[in-house]
C-alpha cells in the first residue's frame, strides 16, 4: 500500500466541483480535472498554511517493519517511508480544492483543446540539489525509464501516453492516445523527476541506501539500515519561495524510526522517542493513552475530521487459488465475519461497517440504482449478478452477541451449493476430495485478536484455518508475488478516482507483480466501467459510473469487507503548532512546524519528573 502512494505521490488528487468549465487553449499557472482554479496567477500561498510559520527544530515519527530501499520508483526492495521527499513533481496539489495542481518545477501548463497533449513550461530556477539545471531531457528520460524499468504500476498509469518529447529548452510534450482518460494530464503533473545524469552514472533498476540526487524541499541525511532514516531540508531548496511551497516544510529534520511491532513502538512513543503519531488501533486508542502527561497537556491526544474517503479496508480473497474461484465460497466467507461482535468487544465501537469501496464519499452506492446509473448498468445486464439491480449491497448482519448461528447457516448451505459438504467435521470437495484450507497472510501479532474470532467462525463451517504471521519485508514480498489464500490489506481511494483504479481492480494487473488487485479481479465488465470513469466529462457522470463500478464490484464478493472511520486519531508531544484551517481534502504535517515555547515548556515538565 505504502508503496503505490509513494508511485503516485501527488499524482492523484481529489474530487472536483460540480460544474464543469471547458479546458481553456493556452499556457496557464495550474491544472484543473473539471472546473476553474480557485488560485489566480500570482497568488501568494495556499489558504491552509501560515506563510509565518518558522523554520527550524526537527520532528520524529515512526512506522513497523524494516526497509532496504531508498528509490521509491522501482518494485525491488522494500522502500524506506519517506522516500519520495528529495524527488520534486511538475505541478504541485492543492489540498483545498478538488482535483488541481500548480506550478513547480513546471511554472506553467498547456492542454491541448481536444486533450490529445500536455506540455510543460519548466521553471528556469528549477535546479537539482547540486545546483544544476533541471531540463526537458530529465523529464523525458524520467518518464521512459519509468515506463520500461519503473514499478509495474507506472505502466498502468500512464499506458494512454503515447510519447514524450523535448519541444524546446524549457518545453516538453506528452502525447495522449486515449483523449477520455480526462485525469490523465493531472497524473502526468504529479511525476517525480529523476535526474538524467545521475542515473546514467547509476543503475535505475537496483534497490541502494546511498541517497540518489533529487531536487525537492528535503535530501536524505542519515540512514541507519532497517532501522531508521533522516531527512534533512534543504536550505537552498531552489523552489521554497514558490507560492505552492510557502508555509511548508518547516522542519529542520524529518525522521522516522523503525519497530518490530505496534506495541513496541506505542511504548516508544509514551516514553518519547519518537514526537508524533496516528493511531489506528482502537484498542490501543482506548487504553494505551491514560498517561498523567496527557493531563498535564504535555502529550495532545485529538480527533481531527477526514473528509476523504476511507478506502477499502478488507481481506482480500485471493481468486487465483481455485478454492475461491466459486463466489459461493467467497460468499460464505463473508458470512463468517462477525464484524457487530468484533467492533463491541475489541474496537470499542469506534468503527463502522465497510459496506462500499468507495466509504466516506459521495462515491459510494446507496440504496437500488435508478436513473442514469440504473441505464448505465442496463447496458451489462447478464454480465453481472442479478442483484446488482435487484438487492441492495450489504454486508452479513449480526447482533453483536457473537453467536452468529444465522450467518454460520448460511455460510454452510453456500459451500454446500459449491461442492464442499462437510465430511467428519471438515469441508472436502465432492470433486477432487481436497480438504478446504484457508492461510491468513499478517505480519503484526495486533492483527490475532480480529484474525482469531474468524478462524474459529470458520472452523464451526468446516475449513481448516492457518493464521500465518511473518516478519513486515516477507508480508510485503509475499503480498506483492500473490502469495497468499486471504490477506488483510489497505488502500486509499481518491475523490476523483483515476488510473489507479486499474492497479487496485483492472484485469491487466491481476498477474502482475505489485498490483494492489489482491484478489486478482479478471472481469470485462469492471474494466469497462473503469474506462467509463476516467472517460467522465462531468463530476455527475464519474459519480454515476462509479457507483455502477461499486455495485458490480461488491457483488462479485472479492473481499470480506471489515470497517472504516471518518476521522485521524492523532497522539504526539505538544511541542508542535499547526494553521488554525486545516485543508478540506488532505491531511499531513508538512505544513506543520515547530514551536519552540511549547518546547521549553515540554522541556520545564519532564525536568519537573526527575
Amino acid at each position: 500500500m505504502r508503496r503505490l502512494a509513494a508511485l503516485v505521490t501527488g499524482l492523484l488528487l481529489l474530487i472536483t466541483a460540480p460544474t464543469a468549465m471547458a479546458e481553456s487553449s493556452g499556457w496557464r499557472h495550474g491544472l484543473s480535472l473539471f472546473g476553474d482554479l480557485k488560485y489566480l496567477p500570482g497568488f501568494a500561498h495556499f489558504d491552509y498554511v501560515d506563510p509565518t510559520a518558522p523554520k527550524g527544530g526537527a520532528i520524529s515519527l515512526a512506522t513497523v517493519g524494516t526497509f532496504d530501499n531508498l528509490n521509491p520508483f522501482i518494485l525491488k526492495g522494500v522502500e524506506a517511508v519517506g522516500a519520495g521527499l528529495p524527488f520534486d513533481s511538475l505541478l504541485a496539489t492543492a489540498f483545498d480544492e478538488p482535483d488541481t495542481a500548480y506550478g513547480l518545477i513546471a511554472e506553467a501548463v498547456e492542454l491541448a483543446e481536444d486533450r490529445s497533449w500536455v506540455r510543460f513550461r519548466l521553471n528556469p530556477a528549477a535546479r537539482w540539489h547540486d545546483g544544476t539545471a533541471i531540463t526537458p531531457e530529465d523529464v523525458v528520460f524520467t518518464f521512459k525509464t519509468l515506463m520500461t524499468k519503473g514499478h509495474p504500476n507506472f505502466r498502468l498509469l500512464y499506458s494512454d501516453v503515447s510519447g514524450v518529447k523535448k519541444l524546446s529548452e524549457r518545453e516538453v510534450e506528452f502525447r495522449i492516445s486515449n483523449t477520455e482518460n480526462r485525469k490523465l494530464p493531472l497524473l502526468l503533473g504529479g511525476l517525480q523527476i529523476v535526474s538524467k545524469a545521475y542515473y546514467t552514472a547509476n543503475e535505475f533498476n537496483k534497490t541502494t541506501l546511498t541517497p540518489p540526487l533529487g531536487s525537492g524541499p528535503y535530501r536524505v541525511k542519515k540512514v541507519e539500515p532497517g532501522r531508521a532514516v533522516t531527512y534533512a531540508r534543504v536550505e537552498e531548496y531552489w523552489a521554497k519561495d514558490l507560492p505552492v511551497n510557502i508555509g511548508r516544510h518547516n522542519f529542520n529534520e524529518m525522521r522516522w524510526d523503525y519497530y518490530r511491532d505496534r506495541t513496541i513502538m506505542v511504548e516508544a512513543l509514551k516514553a518519547g522517542e519518537f514526537d508524533w503519531h496516528e493511531e489506528f488501533t482502537s484498542k490501543t486508542w482506548m487504553t494505551a493513552y491514560d498517561l498523567p502527561a496527557i493531563d498535564a497537556g504535555a502529550i495532545i491526544k485529538e480527533v481531527l475530521p477526514d473528509n476523504t474517503p476511507s478506502g477499502v479496508q478488507a481481506f482480500f480473497l485471493n481468486t487465483r487459488r481455485d478454492k475461491f474461484k466459486d463466489v459461493r465460497v467467497r460468499q460464505a466467507l463473508s458470512h463468517a465475519f462477525d464484524f457487530e461482535w468484533t467492533n463491541k468487544n475489541i474496537f470499542y465501537g469506534l468503527y463502522n461497517r465497510m459496506s462500499s469501496y468507495f466509504e466516506n464519499s459521495d462515491l459510494a452506492a446507496r440504496g437500488l440504482p435508478e436513473g442514469a446509473e440504473l441505464a448505465l448498468l442496463e447496458t451489462f445486464r447478464g454480465r453481472v449478478p442479478e442483484q446488482v439491480f435487484s438487492e441492495e449491497f450489504n454486508p452479513p448482519l449480526n447482533d453483536g452477541s457473537g453467536r452468529n448461528r444465522q450467518n454460520l447457516r448460511q455460510a454452510s448451505k453456500l459451500l454446500d451449493s459449491a461442492g464442499w459438504k462437510l465430511q467428519d467435521g471438515r469441508r472436502v470437495s465432492i470433486v477432487t476430495g481436497e480438504t478446504l484450507r484457508i492461510e491468513i497472510l499478517y505480519f503484526s501479532p495486533t492483527f490475532e485478536r480480529v484474525f482469531g474470532p474468524y478462524a474459529r467462525n470458520l472452523e464451526r463451517l468446516g475449513v481448516e484455518v492457518n493464521l500465518r504471521l511473518v516478519d513486515p519485508s516477507q508480508y510485503v514480498k509475499r503480498v506483492e508475488e500473490h502469495d497468499f489464500d486471504v490477506t488483510t490489506r489497505r488502500f486509499i481511494q481518491q475523490i476523483s478516482p483515476g488510473s489507479e483504479l486499474w492497479s487496485y481492480f483492472g484485469s491487466a494487473s491481476a498477474d502482475q507483480p505489485g498490483a494492489l488487485n489482491s484478489a486478482g479481479i479478471k472481469d470485462p465488465v469492471v474494466d469497462e466501467l473503469i474506462a467509463k470513469i476516467l472517460a467522465a466529462p462531468d463530476r455527475r457522470s464519474m459519480k454515476i459510473a462509479a457507483r455502477a463500478l461499486d455495485r458490480v464490484l461488491l457483488w462479485g464478493h472479492y473481499i470480506v469487507p471489515q470497517w472504516f472511520k471518518g476521522d485521524h486519531h492523532l497522539v504526539y508531544w505538544n511541542k508542535f503548532s499547526r494553521p488554525a484551517l486545516m485543508p478540506e481534502f488532505g491531511f499531513g504535517v508538512d505544513n506543520w512546524w515547530f514551536d519552540s515555547d511549547k518546547a521549553d515548556k515540554l522541556t520545564a515538565y519532564r525536568k519537573s519528573l526527575n
